[in-house]
């Protein structure tokens, strides 16, 4: 392909890029302002000019076809080099300035993440940021953001990780409700008692615990309030009814001021969701004075809590595993 042939399907191969990362014509025309047909007609119009077909389309699914992935993979490329060509000037002014937009789940971006970030904005007068709250797991390339917070086991391949702080879950339960209830002295003791669990899946309700190298115990608990959302499970503790898993960061202030007591705090709790929280970002970011401010603002202060300053490269990077959820 010539380069003017080249140049005329720029437009084409980033619309080919977001159809195959969104699995939708729909989607991705939506994404790009433009309709499902125009999309439609841009891959065909990329399909012509390479001389191959990219995607297989059924009434139900798109499928990349074999050259279609390869095109995948080079397209890819392509965009995060055009993305860092836009941050060339950044790269090269000595004074961080600009909009940061990094996102996080709402748990973590509420109670930990919020009160540095407040803090940042009056360090750096020239830097805005854009905290966008969002449980799903953001692509930052994707969806255009410069720093991604997930709560994981292990970070993807092909974004540097930084990790911020262990993410740990407790049981905890308030004053009166324990005063008017059996002891808990063992998780064999849990069920006597009313347990508020995630409940997003089958096992929620399958508590794992760990005491020392050797003593380990599993009870599947009971409760009469369910909920996914860990300041609700935590509110409920705070109402009396019953013993919760939260986050440790989520119980924290509640913790210290007493209004609830941390259950079997001798005894380590696996639930099924448990890890670390890292800072996700494409390689380039780190360059961008703008960004670099704020991964060091937020790992300086997460390590004053506890956290962790490790730095783990874009290529040593495990696979995906599923996410720490609130």
């Amino acid at each position: 392909m010539g380069t003017n042939s080249f140049l005329k399907v720029l437009p084409e191969m980033v619309t080919f890029l977001r159809v195959a990362e969104l699995g939708s014509f729909s989607a991705a025309a939506d994404l790009l302002g433009m309709t499902p047909s125009a999309a439609s007609r841009q891959v065909k119009r990329l399909e012509k000019e390479i001389g191959v077909q990219l995607i297989q389309r059924t009434t139900r699914q798109l499928r990349l076809t074999e050259p279609g992935v390869e095109a995948f993979a080079r397209c890819r490329e392509l965009v995060l080099a055009a993305q860092g060509t836009m941050d060339i000037a950044q790269q090269f002014s000595k004074k961080p300035s600009g909009l940061v937009r990094i996102s996080a789940p709402k748990a973590f971006a509420r109670r930990v993440l919020h009160p540095h970030i407040l803090d940042f904005l009056q360090r750096h007068p020239e830097v805005d940021v854009q905290l966008i709250v969002d449980d799903r797991n953001i692509d930052p390339i994707r969806e255009g953001v410069d720093l991604v917070v997930r709560l994981t086991t292990k970070p993807p391949e092909g974004l540097v990780a930084r990790q911020l702080m262990p993410v740990a879950h407790i049981l905890c339960a308030s004053p009166r409700y324990l005063a008017e209830g059996n002891a808990i002295e063992h998780p064999r003791d849990l069920l006597a008692h009313s347990c508020l669990s995630l409940g997003e899946h089958e096992r929620d309700n399958h508590w794992c615990f760990r005491k020392g190298d050797e003593d380990e115990a599993e009870v599947v608990v009971r409760g009469r309030y369910v909920s996914n959302h860990s300041e609700v499970r935590l509110e409920a503790a705070l109402a009396g009814l019953g013993v919760a898993c939260v986050p440790a960061f989520m119980a924290q202030q509640a913790l210290k001021d007493g209004s609830v007591v941390q259950v079997l705090a001798d005894w380590a709790f696996q639930g099924n969701y448990h890890g670390h929280a890292y800072i996700l970002y494409p390689p380039s970011r780190f360059t961008v004075p703008k960004c670099r401010v704020l991964i060091d603002h937020l790992l300086d202060a997460m390590a004053t809590q506890g956290g962790s300053r490790k730095k783990l490269s874009a290529s040593s990077a495990g696979s995906a595993r599923p996410p720490a959820r609130s």
